[in-house]
């Protein structure tokens, strides 16, 4: 035993701790013992009969090819993070978030569960080659509950166990290589039976024999350094696995022909002759160990998920005479009873296979991503191609569809189901994922696309930049900005604080999120932000200056009403400040809206200021939204004479179609006798919301002009007032003649 135990630490590097496991015990055993298990002794002859020695070694290459990739995906990810207890769930969940790890997990639970099943069923069908009268299921239902058993005993226990199966499975190789030896025949039929099974369904029988490496991964946990047992275990037990499947495929395909593997599963003992009775304590202890592998995964996997609090907290509750997982042992050897229904072994495996592609998918998309995201905090000891994992990933999820597009599509709707349930619940995790890092570098990479690329018209969405106060004190200030946006662009909500940054800056970072929370209770999607400054004019220039990045910039101020004219007309001033470097504005004075089905938006139209365009595009935006949808956009202009009535309903025609907007187009006799604000106030009464313009204020004339926008938004439903300032003021509608460029009705002077 003293030589022995300083085999294995010679194997880990380093000695383990007291109750922990080392790279040979903890990783290389279980996971070699699970790929050497019930698939190897009992399917690979009927693997080589049905598709041929060569149709066969390619399945052996593929499976092993798709392991390898993921064993390397794992162990890269293992050394670059401190792997906890619950093993491949684990590394995705801490890797692409805790909604994307349930929707794996449970996949991966129910795979390592039915293992064990298959496992049972393949002790049961090896039974019955000695006694053929052995009932199937009884017998399978039975290992299920005694590996259970052995698994209550503990972790430790049950692997060391392993280490005697070890050396029978070792026997039974050389059994086997003996009996070929001396039944090699003249020729070798290189293809497989005649009507037998197709390539991808014998590929789905086999793929579970190299799934082992999860039997190791699972116990992370119990894993002194995982770090170092991981890479090393799972790569040595994938490449032993696969020169062991090599070369077993060759010598069964050299030794039998292919009708004789089909009809005969237990061809083993038959090639082995006078050795045959070394076959089955290997096949029977291959089998146990695997089902006992997989049965302290699956457990394991559960109370990672009831730690995160993915799963219930009742669910990973422990009892007394367990040792480990208590409930979520119970709950895997329930799945593993039910798993019996399905029949067979032939039955279980393919739907093993999907289950496991699905996680070994993931996990090489992983580790993929993570490598490609440039994360700084990415550096794994051991480094791997960002092309060998995603290949990885495109070989699982490639293989699927092959074996069973139906099962791929139910597979994918029943994780993207677990994955919104979960993004309902609104899990707060406690750890950084590579999500931030993957969407930082495409960020990057495509802001500096952008940067490249030449501005147009076309192209021009609204970016706007609310200084909105309390959010929670004007809802319906944030939903016009939402709407004016409509996923166009982007918004971002700024509560501007006036003092001191001493005072103020320890707490930016809390009511930052509470603003966030704010947003998301309104149902808006934006960027919160608290600004911290010395004065208010200057301070809202600064910010809106220094807003945004790159070619996604904010364009557009947007200020809520205020009822105190000298505030009004500083955010005049604002305005005509920011206009300068192009910086558009709107003015919202939002109010109740009225509860008739279908709204309408009253846009002005007149005056020499350009902003026309921008007013028909956000009518049009605003139409869009859902609460908006269908609405009537109404055109109005007021003409002095006839002859300007009719050339400002060509006018309007014009734009209409320039912007291919549906609107009516209403135009009005100015009146000598009534003015013009009570005019547009008469005229404005169906709308629900009314749009004008704004014109430039010269030095000094902010307090009258900002009573004058009091006057005309006396009475009226909600207004916004619009001011153009941007690169392409008047020709956001696209090339059209200079009549008309924008003009629009502006609050007159």
């Amino acid at each position: 035993m003293t030589r022995f135990t300083s085999f294995t630490q010679r194997f880990r590097g380093t000695q383990t701790r007291p109750g922990k496991l080392g790279t040979f015990i903890g990783v290389f055993t279980p996971s070699i013992l699970t790929i050497l298990g019930v698939i190897l002794f009992l399917r690979t002859g009927w693997v080589v009969g049905n598709v041929g020695l060569v149709g066969a070694m390619a399945i052996v290459i593929i499976a092993n090819a798709v392991t390898f990739a993921t064993a390397l995906s794992v162990s890269t990810v293992a050394t670059n993070m401190r792997v906890g207890a619950g093993g491949a769930y684990y590394i995705i969940s801490r890797s692409l978030g805790v909604e994307i790890g349930a929707a794996i997990g449970i996949p991966l639970f129910l795979a390592q569960a039915f293992s064990v099943t298959l496992y049972a069923f393949g002790l049961a069908e090896s039974l019955q080659l000695i006694w053929p009268e052995t009932p199937l299921k009884p017998v399978a239902t039975i290992t299920v509950l005694v590996v259970a058993l052995l698994a209550a005993r503990g972790a430790d226990l049950a692997l060391r166990l392993q280490l005697p199966i070890m050396g029978g499975i070792v026997l039974a190789l050389v059994a086997l290589g003996i009996g070929i030896a001396g039944n090699m025949p003249e020729s070798v039929d290189l293809a497989g039976t005649t009507g037998g099974f197709g390539f991808w369904p014998v590929f789905a029988v086999f793929f579970p024999a190299v799934t082992g490496i999860m039997a190791g991964v699972s116990l992370s946990g119990d894993l002194d350094q995982p770090a170092r047992s991981i890479p090393r275990g799972s790569i040595a037990a994938v490449l032993v696995g696969f020169l062991v499947y090599l070369g077993v495929v060759v010598g069964l395909g050299l030794a039998a022909t292919p009708e004789e593997l089909v009809s005969d599963n237990l061809i083993w003992f038959t090639l082995a002759g006078g050795l045959g009775f070394l076959i089955f304590p290997g096949l029977w202890g291959a089998i146990f160990s695997s089902a006992v592998g997989s049965v302290l995964g699956a457990p394991r996997t559960l109370e990672a998920m009831v730690d995160d609090r993915v799963l219930p907290r009742f669910v990973g509750k422990r009892i007394k005479r367990i040792e480990g997982p208590g409930v979520p042992l119970l709950i895997s050897i329930a799945v593993a009873l039910s798993a019996i229904l399905l029949g067979d072994l032939n039955a279980v495996a393919p739907v093993l296979t999907m289950f496991f592609l699905t996680t070994y998918g993931m996990v090489n998309l992983v580790a993929g991503v993570e490598r490609l995201s440039g994360d700084p905090s990415f550096r794994p000891s051991l480094r791997v191609p960002s092309w060998v994992s995603l290949a990885g990933a495109l070989g699982c999820f490639w293989v699927m569809f092959l074996i069973n597009p139906l099962a791929l599509a139910v597979a994918v709707v029943v994780e993207v189901g677990v994955y919104l349930i979960m993004r309902r619940r609104a899990l707060a995790a406690p750890w950084g994922d590579l999500r931030r890092g993957a969407l930082m570098a495409l960020v990057r990479s495509t802001v500096l696309q952008l940067r490249r690329l030449p501005e147009d018209p076309r192209n021009w969405r609204p970016n706007i930049l609310l200084f909105a106060g309390d959010a929670r004190k004007r809802p319906e200030l944030v939903r016009f900005a939402s709407w004016l946006v409509q996923d166009r662009g982007i918004l971002t909500v700024s509560d501007l604080r006036v003092g001191a940054l001493e005072d103020l800056g320890p707490s930016v970072k809390e009511q930052t999120e509470a603003l966030n929370r704010d947003l998301d209770e309104l149902g808006v999607v934006a960027f919160g932000e608290i600004d911290v400054v010395d004065d208010f004019v200057s301070g809202v220039v600064d910010v809106a200056q220094a807003n945004g990045i790159a070619g996604i910039a904010s364009n557009t101020i947007m200020f809520g009403w205020s009822e105190k004219p000298d505030r009004q007309a500083e955010v005049l001033r604002i305005i005509e400040r920011l206009a300068t470097i192009g910086i558009s504005a709107v003015i919202c004075n939002a109010r109740p809206f009225s509860t008739r089905k279908r709204r309408n938006i009253v846009v002005w139209w007149g005056g020499l200021q350009n902003n026309g365009d921008m007013l028909a595009l956000f009518a049009h935006l605003l139409s869009l939204n859902p609460e908006w949808r269908d609405a009537q956009i109404t055109l109005k202009s007021i003409a002095t004479s006839d002859m300007m009535m009719q050339r400002n309903r060509l006018l309007l025609e014009r734009v209409i179609g320039a912007a291919r907007i549906d609107a009516r187009i209403e135009i009005l006799q100015r009146s000598d006798d009534v003015p013009i604000s009570k005019q547009i106030f008469q005229e404005s009464q169906s709308g629900d919301v009314v749009l004008m313009g704004l014109r430039a204020t010269k030095r000094g004339d902010e307090a009258s002009y900002a009573r004058r926008l009091e006057e005309l938004a006396e009475g009226l439903p909600s207004v916004l007032f619009i001011r153009s300032a941007g690169t392409f003021r008047g020709r956001l509608l696209g090339e059209q003649p200079d009549e008309l460029n924008g003009r629009s009705l502006d609050a007159p002077s």
